[in-house]
């Protein structure tokens, strides 16, 4: 079983412990394609539309006769051709999920951690305690760690006061998780993953 390094919050190796199964998993790229891309779908809210002619306004007339002035024969300026006419084959409001089954997307999952273990962005701070909220002392906190990019907080569940939910959320470049929710999308777009010991637990409990 594969083993990480504990941090502080000065970035200080404190110790190191086993990682649940779910860091054992081997990358499946084609898998997580397919989960991330039909998470983004879902996403899409489908209300794209574009008149066709029958729905743009006018154009009930014929603009000349068919035959005798020497130009192409037309039957109504909102044809698509005319500017101002109906849309061909346009847009329609439609749902644009896709139907994806939960082994999927927990074998995307472990795939997405697994990736980030053997990549190096996988980072366990043993805790963070925040009094108040304190922007200023979780950019110090991801400094010392090192962290340049994108970074995807990991939490065991939200905190009673939230103070650490408020320190990180200011700073543009941090998202913020909760091991329950944990996405594979989430996981694959950050540049450092940074877990706190309780929702590593947390998610050996969850998603094994």
């Amino acid at each position: 079983m594969a083993t990480v390094d504990i941090v502080d919050a000065t970035g200080t190796t404190s110790g190191s412990r086993e990682l649940p199964a779910v860091f054992d998993a081997p990358v499946n790229v084609p898998l997580m394609h397919q989960v991330v891309v039909a998470a983004m779908a879902g996403q899409r809210a489908g209300t794209h539309k574009a008149k066709t002619r029958g729905e743009v306004r006018g154009g009930g007339k014929k603009p000349w006769r068919q035959k005798g002035t020497g130009r192409a024969r037309q039957g109504s300026i909102r044809s698509p051709q005319w500017a101002g006419g109906g849309v061909a084959h346009g847009p329609v409001p439609r749902d644009h999920s896709q139907r994806i089954n939960k082994k999927m997307v927990k074998g995307a999952l472990r795939s997405a951690l697994a990736d980030a273990l053997a990549s190096g962005k996988l980072v366990v701070i043993d805790e963070l305690a925040f009094d108040e909220p304190k922007t200023k002392r979780a950019a110090e906190i991801l400094a010392a760690l090192g962290f340049e990019g994108r970074v995807l907080l990991v939490l065991p569940s939200p905190t009673d006061t939230g103070a650490v939910e408020k320190s990180f959320r200011n700073m543009p470049m941090v998202r913020i998780c909760y091991a329950g929710g944990l996405g594979t999308y989430d996981v694959l777009l950050a540049d450092h993953v940074l877990f706190t010991a309780e929702a590593l637990d947390a998610l050996g409990g969850g998603a094994a």
